[in-house]
């Protein structure tokens, strides 16, 4: 099953959301335990070229540049939370089956998931999936699966940028630790994409990684598929109807915003039904959520907090703001952001303005439209073989 924000096709997406981007934290921990330190490691999976090619299959994506088997495994590593207290997440490493000593490195950043059972090293699904397409075409590739998800512990952050990037700072640390205990050397480049979610994850990695946030880590290649890289905009447009599964996109960004912002002090402040928030706690799968959300946001929300919403002010506001700048800077690599004009999730109009602002700080972005006939879900499926043979010849 797909996650929220990976398809809509299984289950409704849920990916609107704002970042907040911010320094990534020094290494070390309170506990004087190393950020990126491997706490276990698990096998998942252990495929054959073949049997690669039919799990590609078996969730939409193009096989045909599969040239190694791959062995997946379920990594926990030490990090910290949005508060910068210690704290552990999970992770799936796809590694290739093959010779090569020196591989260079992928993430792949997942869309929206509010289940922390949806998510690459707990379950199979698309994410999974693709960590497996780009290992068996010979890369070292890291899935985080961010704060609260997987078997890591607390509440998802949902969309804010900070926790995103330390988490997935920290599982490139880790990943590194494995590899070198399997006799790699990663290359320092890392080759960063992502979805939905993930697409705005992959703009905020990719900044921390061209200011350092780890000398051993370079960032080598940027392409965010769908991401939601103009987060006020899609806020306003969800309020006003306009956005496919805007309901569900503002209820767990307000829960998940509330813990960060305290954007309330009792669920009835902001939700009709109370009973809504509960149903973000990362334990209900989206086969539980969905039925339980009304079809309008005018009935999701109190008119007070649909007021505040529509005119956003204080650190709401400021956070906001500070999201909307999220593609102010000049990558040093080339970045290709790939949308649809079909999105209804995440409208093209998103990446369009990530591209402007890219190019007016002078980088190098090309915007790749999927086409009026593909939605929100479709467009991984479309975009990862370009983005692999992309990253082939970078």
């Amino acid at each position: 099953m797909r996650s929220l924000g990976l398809s809509m096709r299984l289950a409704a997406a849920v990916s609107c959301g704002a970042l907040l981007v911010g320094a990534v934290p020094a290494a070390g921990s309170a506990t004087g335990r190393p950020r990126g330190a491997l706490v276990s490691v698990t096998p998942v999976a252990e495929l054959d070229a073949d049997q690669v090619s039919r799990y590609l299959t078996r969730f939409g994506l193009d096989p045909s540049q599969v040239r190694y088997g791959v062995d997946a495994k379920r990594i926990v590593y030490r990090t910290v939370d949005p508060r910068g207290r210690p704290t552990s997440a999970s992770a799936l490493v796809a590694v290739p089956h093959n010779s090569d000593r020196t591989p260079r490195h992928v993430t792949w950043l997942h869309g929206t998931t509010a289940y922390r059972g949806s998510v690459a090293s707990v379950s199979d699904g698309n994410d999974r999936a693709a960590a497996l397409l780009f290992a068996a075409a010979g890369y070292l590739t890291t899935a985080p699966d961010y704060l609260g998800l997987g078997v890591g512990p607390g509440a998802h952050p949902y969309a804010h940028a900070r926790s995103t990037v330390t988490a997935s700072v920290d599982a490139l640390r880790a990943t590194r630790q494995l590899a070198g205990r399997e006799g790699r050397r990663p290359d320092p480049r890392v080759l960063v994409t992502g979805h939905s979610q993930g697409g705005h994850a992959t703009m905020a990695l990719g900044q921390a990684l061209q200011q350092h946030a780890d000398p051993r880590l370079r960032l080598g290649g940027l392409a965010p598929i769908a991401g939601p890289l103009r987060p006020s905009a899609l806020i306003s447009d969800a309020l006003a109807g306009r956005i496919a599964n805007g309901v569900a996109y503002l209820a767990y960004w307000t829960v998940a915003w509330n813990r960060l912002y305290h954007l309330y002090d009792s669920p009835a402040e902001a939700f009709r039904d109370p009973s809504v928030e509960a149903l973000f706690d990362g334990d209900h799968p989206n086969e539980e959520i969905f039925p339980r959300l009304p079809a309008t946001v005018t009935e999701l929300f109190t008119p007070d907090y649909l007021a505040r919403l529509e005119q956003p002010a204080g650190v709401l506001g400021t956070a906001l703001t500070e999201a909307d700048r999220f593609c102010d800077w000049r990558p040093r690599v080339p970045v290709r952001l790939y949308a649809s004009s079909g999105d209804r999730d995440v409208p093209i109009q998103s990446s369009a303005y990530c591209r402007q602002r890219l190019d007016q700080h002078g980088a190098h972005a090309v915007l790749v439209d999927l086409g009026a006939d593909v939605d929100h879900g479709r467009a991984p499926d479309l975009a990862l073989p370009r983005i692999l043979a992309g990253f082939d010849r970078s």
